[in-house]
């Protein structure tokens, strides 16, 4: 990855006794931002942390001589030096005078979404999640680069805070031919997304950091026109993004529903459960866990529908090693502790997933899946209907035996209540390398989705 980030520039708009200390500096291209607060000494945050850059107090001149240098700070107290992506943001006093200056290192990196190259040549939309300062902005500053000349479609962004593309009128060379809208105001960014699509055409558009519902709302009517969106938002992880209601219709929407009595009996649920509303704006969800790994959401209906159930959630780790070789693993997500709101009946207690952890490690579950599909399957069931599991299993075409010796048994069925309090029936188990299931709750949905599990 190849990395251009035109620092001198920054530098050179600093006093002068930090410029010679920077530029001297050995960690000089890992710098992520530098703090200079009135009263307080000049702080440089790298990548493996902060330190001081100087002895010398931050005084009213110095602040002044930075900010005579730097363009005008906009209502959202960010300003920039052209023909650059760095970014300065103030911290003003109750006088509205500056007294604290946050200047942050924007990079072009050229080679940063090789990991998810093949998902941008589906034409997908897709969202990336990640909590402030991982990169997410640099990611689809270089999306936007990726797709506009090599993929050569029409790209526009949507850039707020000059961000993306810089602070000048002629965007810089790290969006490569996309072209960029600037919005006046942070409050007018939905209006000028929508006006992107009526104007000019384009294929694909890219959204930094949406936050409010009528973002969300002009997002989806975007999707709803055909175009392919990219877009950043902030959040850990698709769970956060489920539980922020401003948001969630970006994969859909959440509401409550109120099944039938015998439709919550055949499910095994509460009458009432939540449920996704309609199709997500975003088709593909990217969870930057840092500058190397991503979980990867390739099917976001999928997903957000596995969680409101209380099932796994499945997804891709990626990974970037250190010769630039792609590393794709899959993973199963537990989505377990499921706390909408607590004053409501709770999803995860009435759906809590079977099958929650191997008690044994060291068996494998492609082993017992082997099993399953091969041969009679002797099955030890603990404070558990024998009738219940017989009609589960029946039901579902699998040649099994039940049996009353552990010693015999190719697996331990049972209430997760009565496992725990029973220490030598687990210890037995373990001896035999038996490997133990439990379930939260007793019902034929709960031993069904047990069972499918089980078969992989």
């Amino acid at each position: 990855m190849n990395a251009n980030d035109d620092l001198e520039k920054l530098i050179e708009n600093l006093p002068v006794f930090l410029q010679e200390h920077l530029n001297q500096h050995p960690n000089k291209e890992q710098l992520i931002e530098i703090v200079l607060d009135l009263g307080r000494r000049p702080e440089a945050r790298f990548v493996n942390g902060p330190e001081y850059l100087s002895q010398k107090i931050i005084s009213w001149q110095d602040i002044d001589y930075v900010t005579k240098r730097i363009s005008k700070f906009s209502n959202e107290n960010r300003a920039g030096i052209e023909r650059t992506l760095h970014r300065i943001s103030c911290i003003r006093n109750r006088q509205f005078l500056i007294n604290g200056l946050t200047c942050r290192v924007g990079r072009a990196v050229f080679g940063t979404i090789s990991i998810i190259r093949d998902l941008l040549e589906s034409g997908k939309s897709i969202l990336i999640l990640g909590k402030p300062g991982v990169g997410k902005t640099t990611i689809i500053r270089e999306i936007a680069r990726v797709l506009a000349d090599e993929m050569e479609k029409r790209v526009i962004i949507i850039d707020t805070s000059n961000e993306i593309a810089g602070d000048s009128d002629i965007p810089h060379s790290g969006i490569g031919r996309a072209r960029r809208m600037q919005v006046a105001k942070t409050e007018l960014q939905h209006q000028v997304m929508i006006e992107a699509v009526e104007n000019h055409m384009p294929q694909v558009i890219i959204i930094d950091e949406i936050g409010t519902e009528l973002e969300v709302l002009a997002a989806r009517t975007i999707a709803e026109k055909g175009v392919q969106l990219v877009g950043t938002t902030h959040g850990n992880c698709l769970k956060n993004l489920i539980k922020n209601p401003p948001l969630a219709d970006l994969i859909g929407g959440i509401q409550y529903v109120t099944l039938s009595d015998e439709e919550a009996k055949r499910r095994g649920t509460q009458k009432s459960i939540l449920e996704r509303k309609a199709y997500p704006a975003f088709e593909i969800i990217i969870e930057i866990n840092d500058q190397t790994s991503w979980t990867i959401h390739e099917d976001v209906k999928d997903s957000v529908d596995s969680f409101l159930r209380g099932s796994f959630l499945v997804g891709q780790i990626r990974q970037l090693s250190l010769n630039e070789k792609v590393i794709i693993n899959s993973k199963r997500f537990h989505s377990l502790q499921n706390s909408f709101n607590k004053t409501r009946p709770n999803l995860s207690e009435s759906v809590s997933l079977v099958a929650k952890n191997w008690a044994f490690m060291n068996q494998r579950q492609n082993e017992v899946s082997l099993k399953l599909r091969s041969k009679k399957l002797v099955i030890y069931p603990y404070s558990l209907s024998n009738n219940l599991l017989k009609e589960v299993l029946l039901k579902m075409d699998f040649k099994f035996v039940l049996t009353n010796e552990i010693r015999k048994a190719d697996l331990v069925i049972g209430m997760k209540k009565h496992l725990k309090q029973n220490f030598r029936l687990t210890q037995l188990a373990q001896q035999k390398n038996i490997p133990i299931y439990s379930l939260n709750e007793i019902s034929f949905y709960q031993v069904s989705k047990l069972i499918q599990y089980l078969c992989g």
